[in-house]
């Protein structure tokens, strides 16, 4: 059995059922949705150390762990929109600069390893905890405030590191 890949098309499944459940159940959803995202981190967290220790981390593992949490936090950005677009709103200038980055960080790679990106990088990953914590406020107490900007000021930051590894890395 082959774990981290059955904790990544776990965390693949939940994508679509978060979206389902924001866009059918409305504010009914929002325990579930939460509930979804920690279950969705953890499982993040656990396949790349299990597959670390079963010795079976490989590229095409982490592009995949990539490809899915791109896929993963989209459809809880997507939901928050459904849910929150009045907080999303007042904040579309972090969202749009969060969004070039990451489409950077694709272009950049295309060109130079003509592949996606899949650093890995250790900002990355406190960024995704920023992710949490943002998610967090927005669905569960109705706020952006400090936590969004945070999130914002780390992703940027994070998807900088992220460019620079690929600029200055060996093809």
């Amino acid at each position: 059995m082959d774990i981290p890949k059955t904790l990544i098309l776990i965390r693949f499944c939940f994508a679509p059922i978060i979206l389902a459940l924001a866009y059918f159940y409305g504010e009914q959803s929002v325990l579930c949705i939460l509930i979804l995202m920690y279950v969705g981190l953890l499982t993040d967290i656990l396949d790349g150390i299990i597959a670390r220790k079963q010795n079976s981390s490989n590229q095409n593992l982490r592009r995949l762990d990539s490809q899915t949490d791109l896929i993963f936090w989209l459809s809880i950005g997507f939901a928050t929109w459904l849910l929150r677009s009045d907080l999303l709103r007042e904040n579309l200038l972090g969202i749009y600069s969060i969004v070039i980055m990451e489409a950077l960080c694709y272009v950049i790679s295309l060109i130079k390893f003509k592949k996606e990106t899949c650093t890995h990088a250790i900002l990355s990953k406190f960024w995704g905890i920023t992710l949490l914590v943002a998610f967090t406020a927005l669905l569960g107490f109705k706020t952006a405030g400090i936590y969004f900007y945070s999130c914002v000021i780390v992703g940027f930051i994070a998807h900088l590191d992220v460019i620079l590894i690929i600029l200055t890395r060996w093809v």
